[in-house]
């Protein structure tokens, strides 16, 4: 029995990446769980493997949780579709959609095959794990945040706790940098400013008064 080495690396974090030896014989699903053992997200997530072009471009879907629409086209299932059935090259790829509400997508790619087990190890098997997974809110409790097994900062994440995605950031530059701040400044300079007038007022009426005594 072969053992598959596949170097897993999310598409837009290049520096976060997971190598997992897994038996040939085991499946999909396998994989997609000892996936998400490593980051810490939960498996239980309509997710889908698509094989893939040397260019990551997509092919035939094996899916879990799939939607009914993909149940009636009779898409591949990732519980009875064992690894060693889809993989027809020795660098083999697999372009990965995990938690299609919220997708991370991810370049999969057999970099090694093992000819024998070792019967120290429980496959599959975490080899290699650099960079920490980042953070995803879970939409259904935007109080949790599902993160990777390295220890959590306590301190309050403002972006993630405004459900915060990078088109956002055109929304805080076109705000010229005020921030949360804008309001009190603007409130603040209006106050200044009728107190300016204030002070204006009082100094005119002063000079009437001291004009009327010269005459």
């Amino acid at each position: 029995m072969a053992i598959y080495r596949f170097k897993i690396s999310f598409e837009d974090f290049d520096e976060v990446v997971r190598e997992i030896d897994i038996k040939s014989t085991q499946t999909f699903e396998d994989l997609h769980k000892a996936i998400h053992r490593s980051t810490g997200y939960t498996p239980e997530k309509s997710s889908s493997f698509y094989v893939s072009t040397d260019n990551w471009i997509k092919g035939d879907e094996i899916a879990y949780l799939p939607t009914q629409r993909k149940t009636d086209r009779k898409v591949s299932l990732m519980e009875a579709s064992k690894l060693s059935n889809f993989i027809e090259d020795p660098h083999q790829k697999f372009y990965y959609i995990y938690n299609f509400e919220r997708p991370f997508d991810f370049h999969v790619e057999l970099i090694k095959i093992i000819l024998a087990t070792d019967p120290n190890i429980e496959y599959p098997y975490l080899v290699k794990s650099l960079g920490e997974a980042p953070k995803i809110i879970d939409k259904n409790n935007l109080g949790g945040v599902a993160v990777s097994a390295n220890p959590v900062s306590t301190e309050f994440d403002f972006l993630n706790e405004l459900n915060f995605v990078p088109e956002d950031t055109e929304e805080l530059e076109a705000m010229g940098g005020r921030g949360i701040n804008a309001g009190e400044k603007v409130e603040e300079s209006e106050e200044q400013e009728t107190q300016d007038s204030d002070e204006f007022a009082d100094n005119d009426s002063y000079e009437d008064e001291e004009y009327k005594e010269d005459y």
